[in-house]
Order: C-alpha cells, then structure tokens, then sequence
C-alpha cells in the first residue's frame, strides 16, 4: 500500500513538472541556448581531465596515452617551486578577496545616499567606467603610471624629495599593484548587485526610522547591512569557489624576470610548463590541484554559512 502511494506520488510530481514545461516553453527555449554552451564548453572538456594521469602523446590520443596514475601530482608536490607557486597564489588571493571585497558594499551605499539623481549618475556612470578597460590597456596605462624615468608615481616621490621606485621590477610591489589596480577598475561594477539590493529595501522602512530619529548611519547599521547580509554572504561564497583563480591575462603581462619570485602563481605556472613547454600531463594535474582546492573551499564555505545565516548556493 505504501508503495502505491510513493509511486503515485512521484508520478503525480512528473505529471506536473511536464505541465509546467509545456507552459513555459518559451522560457526554457531562451534557456536552452545558455545550456548547450555550458555543455560543450565546460562538460565535455573535462574529458581531458584523465590527462592528469597519463603520460599524455597526442599522436595516440587521450584513450591511447599510458597511464601512470598519481606521478605528475607527485612531481608537482615535489617541485622545489611548489611552496613558492602555492604562497604566492594564496597570497594574491587573499589579499585581493579581504581588500576588494568590502569596496563595492561601500561605494553601493555611498551612492545610495545621495539626493541628486543627477550627481548620482555621473558617479555611477565613472566609477563603472575602468572595468570596460581592456587588461592589455590596463597594465600598459600601469606601466607608464609608474616607469622609474617619466611615471606620474616617481615624479611625486621626487616632487617630495623621495627616491624613485622601480615598481614593476620589485617583487615586493607586485601584490599591491595587482590588488589596488583591480579594486580601482571592478568596484563601481561589483557594486550594481549591491545596489539592485538596495533598492528593492521597502522606503517604509527608512521613512519610519527617519521619524523616529535614526541618523544615517543607523540607518546603514540597522536596514541596508541587514537586508544586504544574503546577497554578501552569496557573492563571498562565490568569490571562496575562485580564490585559487587568479586572472591569468593580468598576472602574466604585469609578470617579468624580476618580480617573477612573487608574480608566478599557479595559471601561469600551468600555462609556461603545458603550451610553452608543451608538458601537457604535468600542467593538467597541476590545474586539476587548483580546481580541486576550489571546490574544498566552495563546499566548505558554503556549508558554514547556511550553518549561520541559512544563506547558501545550495
């Protein structure tokens, strides 16, 4: 009897799931497209994840390759560049993630406080604009932002009766420039979510604490950072799941052979020993490493803060 009513019930489940297909096929049409992309892109190369424990020979193809199992993820973890790859990649994570991070929040309830629409926009409209500047410009705009011989840094170092600093061949610098740059070109873009959140907030809201005395801050304290506590706690998820991707394109141009003991980082660690070098196997393990990391730190995260707040991607 028990199982006739599960059964049932499932077939109850199906029923309506095709229903709701058919109503809405429109929708799932539009979604289609995105599916097929995502399927073709990011599933079926994963095949070539089995790379990472073979002796891969593209003459005899990833079916044909000897398997050797664990060998290149051994050598990886042996490699005398391994801590120093491993550091600087976390490194330049964290540094970007606990910096960059807060930024848009900040700038999202700036902006949502200000009372001419006019002024609002055009703030809006030049802090979005650096994130439409190609990485190739970007770096080259760096580049002559701080040469030692003309850079607009070095003339106010002088100005001030300070030695020039060669920026981009100190190990030492590359973090900072990295992170600072990128907080300079993506915040005014980061922080559209934010104030997409914001502005769904009920005005009620802020007109009852504006009569009973609140004070903006208080307002900011007690009804924006509340309300934005879901979609921060998403987006820090997010951010976790990728810690360990650090974009290659910036990276590998800012990156030369003096301050490459702090600027080699894992994407182009993989890129140098598998298309340069062309040690395919080698640099596939290595990836997969990183990506394996990700995903730890994804499910981890993830579960501590549905724990806490009920707020997760799943």
């Amino acid at each position: 009897m028990a199982k006739t009513v599960v059964s049932s019930t499932n077939l109850n489940n199906r029923t309506g799931k095709l229903k709701n297909i058919k109503r809405n096929y429109e929708l799932y049409a539009f979604l289609f497209p995105t599916l097929l992309y995502i399927f073709i892109f990011c599933y079926i190369p994963m095949y070539g994840v089995l790379m990472a424990f073979q002796d891969f020979n593209p003459s005899l193809g990833i079916a044909s390759s000897p398997w050797v199992g664990m060998e290149h993820f051994i050598r990886f973890f042996r490699s005398p560049q391994f801590w120093n790859i491993i550091s600087n990649t976390v490194g330049v994570s964290v540094y970007t993630l606990v910096i960059s991070f807060p930024f848009p929040i900040i700038l999202a309830l700036m902006l949502n406080y200000l009372k001419y629409e006019r002024f609002k926009k055009t703030a809006q409209m030049v802090t979005y604009a650096p994130h439409f500047i190609s990485t190739v410009v970007m770096v080259g705009m760096l580049m002559i932002m701080l040469s030692p011989r003309s850079g607009i840094a070095n003339n106010l170092l002088t100005s001030f009766g300070l030695n020039k600093i060669f920026f981009m061949a100190e190990p030492s610098w590359f973090k900072s420039i990295y992170v600072w740059s990128g907080v300079w070109q993506n915040t005014g873009w980061n922080s559209i979510i934010y104030l997409a959140a914001l502005s769904a907030i009920d005005t009620s809201i802020h007109e009852a604490a504006i009569i009973d005395g609140a004070d903006k801050l208080k307002r900011i304290w007690y009804i924006d950072l509340p309300s934005l506590i879901p979609t921060i706690t998403i987006l820090f998820i997010m951010n976790m799941g990728s810690v360990m991707n650090i974009g290659f394109e910036k990276v590998y141009l800012m990156q030369n052979s003096l301050n490459v003991s702090s600027s080699e980082v894992i994407s182009t660690y993989v890129y140098k020993t598998g298309l340069i070098n062309t040690q395919f196997s080698f640099s596939t393990a290595v990836g997969l490493f990183n990506s394996l990391i990700n995903l730890v730190l994804l499910v981890t995260v993830n579960r501590i803060a549905k724990t806490l707040n009920n707020s997760s991607l799943w």
